[in-house]
């Protein structure tokens, strides 16, 4: 339950990331996925840091976005995409 319940967070992280970033995006396919696989690392790296959850909802979208503007800082210089 818990990889299903950051796949759905990572829809709103993704699509947040979309906003937040400078840039053009990739498009709403591309942000959203972006957002799921940052919500998902976001999720594992925080709890291999010992971090809890203790802010709800509130927490798991923070900490989900934070991962999804990662993974897009570390694809756009992987890419060399910088619109």
């Amino acid at each position: 339950m818990s990889l299903l319940w950051w796949i759905i967070v990572g829809l709103i992280a993704g699509w947040a990331t979309g906003r937040i970033m400078k840039g053009s995006g990739y498009g709403i396919i591309g942000d959203l996925v972006l957002g799921i696989v940052g919500a998902i690392i976001g999720g594992y790296v925080a709890g291999a840091l010992g971090i809890s959850p203790v802010g709800g909802l509130l927490y798991t979208i923070l900490i989900a976005i934070i991962g999804a503007v990662l993974i897009v800082f570390l694809f756009r210089l992987i890419t060399g995409r910088r619109e």
